[in-house]
């Protein structure tokens, strides 16, 4: 960071100022001194030149108005930004607050104690309230509208500071005897604050300032120290918070009259006086830290007294009270900024983010790339490359080197447990550097590597190409360096300052002086020198003779590294500091294509230097970027930071050194022929490019020609050759123009010729189908079809980049281009379109297995069929339609083209089911793929399950009903087969009897196929009966009950008989009660406690009732039983004697005809009445 004297301004009669305050947002800058004055001045940058921007323009004070009211001195003035508002005390105690009105200020409100006399004012962040401290212990808190909010008398306390915390929940009260208290908002004591930077201090002290900075612009890092304390003897401590146990501590040796932080909280200012060592009187300095006590530099200012200083807005300036007059002192931040491959990348804070904002701004096409980075500490670059050196993690003490490309894009970190406190890299190595110990890595990146090569860079990584080196260490070349960071750890007497490498020098610069020289890429110790100054940053030219030196103090001196001169002594020495020494310089750059050419910047001037000779400068505040070509690009980062997000190309300022304006002038003005001699005596690869360039326009070939041989551009002697062999004038002219990108004007001379196609080729060069169709469509004669397809497609292809499927079809259909139709059409999910194109493509087309499997991605079974079955893809289709659970396709498809696979397919994916237990998965599975004797199969077993966990009745009775239903599908189909196969023989009857026959073989081990119902019935009538029985059939439940007798595989029989009881009981058939009764104690299912517990009931039943049937005819044909038995009702369970009755066409079984009027479906199978 530098900083350098700008400006002074006079106050009238030397009047002495005693404060100062400058209004961050609209730039006013408010003074009060002796004899009540108070003054508001504006700098203002006037200029028309849009290259002087920033601290370069010449600013004029564009308000200056002395405001009357204060009759003593004016000792507090401070801004309300917030309410435009200034705020100003004097000796008396008076108070007036002031507020712009039509570009003037005037008085707004006063107030006077006439008491005491105001030490002390504070706004909160908002800007919604003021504190007010008075030296006899009074506050006052009073809001923006003059209010008074609350109002205390700290007795017998003398106060002279206050501040806010940034929330406005803590207030900072600071006594005349130098301690600090913290109170609430609401003026109620919290406790005295720990001063730990005051331990072992004697004598009387007071506080010189507290700053408290309210994180408005966002924190250098997350909880970075904020408020800082400063007393007049020079002590400071910045803290984190109020209760901070462990603030940052600076001694800054001086007598402090005034401290403040910038704009982003990143640099504190604390100014006051030394004692100069060799002068009698004391030396008025302003020293600058870090948030975290390192120190950033000092300025001296002339002048008797230092009173008071404030930072400008933008944190660019700072302005200073002395005596009488306002020095302004303009800022050179050490910004993290670098410029790689036409790329500027910067870093910046935001307040919402506790990160750093890196933007990536490719300057060329004005595109930037964003990159949140933590704990950033610097960037840098070289060629297309950059280096972010970044904290790995708060709490531990690794560090992280990220090389990323030009457009922010990681490519290799490297972890290491070293302080990248100075890095610099070369095109093939990177170093970085703590105070005590430097890191080199190879880096290297990624091409397209043969496997070979990727052996050999994961063998050379073992090897190390990363080593670590100690300052004091005297390194070879030849022995290899190790990657040991026990050297990081010693310390040294002498630490590192700055670091600077070219690709065969790496120079280390130490605080006493000494250069030390290595040679690169084996890092061995060439040299010491030795210099009388402490270098801040170093560079080398493009050959590396030379090393330029910035000192902390702004200092720039050049020293030759290989020279030999003979010293004082007589002995011969290598290196000689060379006579030019510049002050106030902050930036400075060697040319890349000559040793002795740099530029630098000096205050707000730019010069370039030929041989340690200067040109004239030239009026700018930018950073150097590049300097090549005699060309030297800046950037005004001042003007980027102030709004960062939205970088414009009008701060990116490009100078041509004098030597490119003098030859560019004498092309113009003089000749080619002059210039040609002035370019012979002053030779340099730019210069004669420009005079091929001049040659070209006046299509002068041989000049041209000798040029180009001279800058070695083989291209442009080409092209010379190539417009020589051309005969007409005008064609010439055209292909110059079109040489120098005016493409329009090329292509105007071309159609001018009447050669369209000439103009034609021009834009398919330069890519520009849009115009290659303009012009196909506008000629006169027929189109090339074949280019007039290409152009389609080429246009189809731009919007299809650009994912604008539907402009693409349009363009892709006129083009015949269907691979990219099927893709435009598959974006715009459009499978109409896509199905249409699979149609119209011809058999075994390429495309049609793309398309199918595009259909396949889509769930879309029978055109993905369709599209495979059109190219003769089967083993296609099928695995298609497996895949989205088409099985019924899937098995008529292996069927109809003869795959035997199918069966063992199948039977892999249900085994794979069940193994997963997802068993209705695979009955699914099976039932579309029609095989529904396996389905039935598992579904028996899930209603087998179901019936022994006692589970609902009626949903046992659902899932043996399916089973069932699976049963009859299964012999359906037998019967189907079978007829297909006696098709022409005797009779269907036959054929149908063959079926079953078949059928009977296949399945005689199987209960379920004879008589598949069994399940369903024995649960219809279980649940029948309890129906009957609750709404009050008893009769009827007892005959419904009786049949379950005939279940007993089915229902447990105590379930069976307990019923059968209960229903007899309730009918009053005591003797089948009694039946019941008999089989319920005598089954050995039941332990003997339940079997008592019958036997108690029996008991208790037939004692009062004897065990015979009231209604024995009706229950007799029940209740014998046998074969000859009618069939049964499954709507009411009475047995069927009419002849006339409903038979179900699915499950067979019977209802009475007057009771089937009442039914829309079977009670039984559920399945609809006929």
């Amino acid at each position: 960071m530098f900083f350098y004297l700008s400006k002074k301004i006079a106050i009238p009669n030397n009047v002495k100022l005693k404060c100062i305050s400058w209004n961050k947002d609209q730039g006013f800058i408010a003074c009060g001194g002796e004899d009540g004055l108070l003054k508001v001045l504006k700098l203002e940058t006037q200029t028309d030149d849009a290259k002087l921007r920033g601290l370069a323009a010449p600013s004029n004070l564009s308000m200056n108005q002395t405001l009357e009211g204060h009759s003593g001195s004016v000792q507090v003035v401070t801004w309300n930004e917030q309410y435009q508002k200034l705020t100003t005390s004097d000796q008396n105690g008076l108070i007036i607050v002031w507020m712009l009105y039509k570009g003037s200020w005037y008085e707004e409100m006063i107030n006077n104690r006439n008491k005491s006399v105001v030490r002390s004012m504070s706004w909160n962040a908002d800007g919604q309230k003021i504190c007010i401290v008075y030296e006899d212990g009074a506050v006052i808190v009073g809001s923006v509208d003059g209010n008074r909010i609350w109002g205390k008398d700290l007795k017998g306390i003398q106060l002279c500071h206050v501040a806010w915390s940034a929330d406005s929940k803590i207030l900072l009260f600071g006594m005349a005897n130098g301690e600090i208290h913290i109170y609430d908002n609401q003026g109620n004591f919290i406790m005295k604050m720990k001063l730990s930077c005051l331990v072992n201090v004697t004598g009387a002290i007071s506080i010189a300032g507290i700053h408290w900075y309210h994180g408005t612009e966002g924190y250098v890092e997350p909880h970075c120290p904020c408020l800082a304390i400063c007393f007049d003897n020079g002590r400071c401590q910045i803290m984190r918070h109020e209760n901070d146990q462990n603030p940052v501590l600076i001694d800054s040796g001086m007598y402090v009259v005034s401290i403040q932080w910038n704009h982003t909280g990143s640099v504190l200012a604390v100014a006051g006086s030394q004692k100069a060592i060799t002068q009698d009187k004391d030396v008025n300095t302003v020293q600058f830290y870090t948030p975290f006590g390192e120190h950033l530099g000092t300025l001296k200012i002339p002048g008797k007294q230092m009173s008071a200083l404030s930072w400008e807005g933008g944190g660019l300036k700072i302005a200073l009270a002395v005596d009488s007059f306002i020095y302004f002192a303009n800022i050179r931040p050490d910004y993290k900024w670098g410029y790689c491959s036409n790329t500027v990348v910067y870093a910046y804070t935001r307040p919402d983010r506790p990160e750093y904002c890196v933007i990536f701004w490719d300057t060329k096409n004005n595109e930037k790339y964003v990159k949140y980075v933590k704990s950033l500490i610097s960037i840098t670059t070289c060629g297309d490359f950059c280096i972010l050196a970044t904290k790995a993690d708060e709490n531990h003490p690794q560090f992280v080197l990220v090389l990323c490309n030009s457009i922010g894009t990681p490519l290799d970190p490297k972890y290491i447990d070293l302080v990248p406190l100075f890095v610099t890299m070369t095109k093939t190595h990177v170093i970085a550097a703590s105070k005590e110990a430097f890191y080199t890595w190879q880096y290297r990146v990624a091409k397209k590597l043969t496997a070979l090569e990727i052996n050999q860079i994961t063998r050379s990584r073992k090897e190390g190409r990363e080593r670590i080196y100690h300052v004091d260490d005297t390194p070879s070349g030849s022995v290899d360096g190790v990657l040991d960071y026990s050297k990081a750890i010693q310390g040294t007497r002498d630490p590192i300052c700055a670091i600077t490498a070219s690709d065969k020098t790496l120079i280390v610069s130490r605080e006493s002086g000494t250069i030390q020289r290595y040679s690169l890429p084996n890092v061995g110790l060439i040299q010491k020198y030795s210099l009388n100054c402490r270098a801040y940053q170093l560079s080398l030219n493009c050959n590396s003779s030379r090393l330029a030196i910035i000192d902390i103090s702004g200092v720039l001196t050049f020293f030759d590294l290989d020279a030999r001169v003979t010293d004082s002594t007589g002995q011969q020495v290598i290196g000689e500091l060379l006579k030019l020494e510049r002050k106030d310089v902050w930036d400075m750059k060697w040319a890349k294509d000559n040793p002795d050419l740099f530029a630098m910047m000096e205050k707000t001037r730019m010069y370039v230097f030929r041989n340690l000779d200067p040109e004239e400068p030239i009026q700018t505040s930018g950073y150097i970027c590049n300097f090549e070509d005699l060309e030297i690009k800046s950037v005004l980062l001042d003007e980027i930071l102030k709004n960062p997000e939205y970088p414009n190309k009008d701060y990116i300022i490009n100078f041509e050194i004098r030597s490119l304006r003098d030859s560019r002038a004498l092309i113009e003005k003089v000749g080619i022929e002059d210039a040609s001699q002035f370019i012979e005596d002053n030779p340099h690869p730019r210069l004669w490019r420009l005079l091929a360039e001049a040659g070209l326009q006046k299509l002068d070939l041989h000049t041209a020609e000798q040029a180009f041989v001279r800058c070695k551009d083989y291209q442009g002697i080409k092209f010379v050759k190539r417009l020589g062999n051309l005969q007409s004038e005008s064609m010439k002219q055209a292909e110059v123009a079109a040489y120098f990108g005016r493409f329009e004007e090329a292509e105007r001379m071309y159609l001018h010729m009447d050669r369209r196609d000439l103009a034609i080729g021009l834009r398919l060069k330069l890519g520009d189908w849009f115009r290659v169709l303009q012009l196909l469509k506008t000629g006169s004669g027929d189109a090339d079809d074949s280019l007039l397809e290409q152009a389609h497609n080429a246009i189809g292809d731009y919007f299809a980049d650009r994912q604008k499927w539907l402009n693409a079809v349009q363009y892709y259909v006129q083009g015949r281009n269907q691979e990219r139709l099927a893709e435009c059409y598959y974006m715009l999910e459009d499978y109409e379109g896509l199905e249409n194109l699979a149609n119209s493509l011809p058999e075994n087309h390429k495309l049609l297995p793309e398309i199918a499997q595009m259909f396949v991605r889509a769930g879309m079974c029978e055109q993905a069929v369709t599209a495979f079955l059109k190219c003769n893809q089967p083993k296609a289709a099928v695995d298609t339609c497996v895949h989205l659970n088409r099985w019924n396709k899937a098995v008529e498809l292996a069927k109809s083209h003869n795959m035997k696979e199918i069966g063992s397919l199948l039977a892999r994916y249900a085994s794979h089911l069940l193994e997963k237990n997802k068993i209705l998965d695979a009955i699914e599975l099976y039932r579309k793929a029609s095989y529904f004797y396996d389905a039935a199969k598992l579904m028996f077993k899930i209603a087998d399950e179901e019936a022994k966990k006692r589970t609902k009745p009626l949903r046992v009775k659902k899932l043996y009903v399916l089973s069932a239903l699976l049963i009859e599908q299964y012999h359906e189909q037998m019967k189907n087969a079978q007829r297909g196969k006696v098709k022409g023989k005797s009779s269907e009857a036959s054929s149908a009897l063959a079926g079953l026959l078949e059928e009977e073989v296949l399945s005689t081990t199987s209960r379920f196929t004879d008589n598949a119902w069994r399940g369903a019935e024995a649960y219809h009538f279980f649940i029948l009966a309890q129906r009957q029985l609750y709404e009050g059939y008893v009769d009827s439940a007892l005959k419904t009950a009786l049949h379950l007798r005939d279940y007993e595989d089915i229902i447990p029989a105590v379930e069976i008989y307990s019923l059968l009881a209960l229903c007899a009981c309730a009918s009053r058939a005591f003797g089948t009660c009694s039946k019941a009764f008999i089989k319920l104690e005598s089954l050995e299912t039941l332990s003997s406690e339940q079997k008592q517990q019958y036997e108690d009931l029996a008991l208790e039943i037939f004692t009062k009732h004897t065990p015979k049937d009231n209604r024995k005819s009706e229950l007799d044909s029940l209740l014998e039983g046998g074969e000859g038995k009618l069939p049964t009702c499954v709507a009411t369970g009475n047995p069927v004697t009419e002849y006339q009755f409903w038979t179900c066409n699915v499950c067979k079984h019977c209802v009475q005809a007057q009771e089937i009027s009442n039914y829309n479906f079977c009670p039984l199978c559920h399945s609809a009445v006929g």
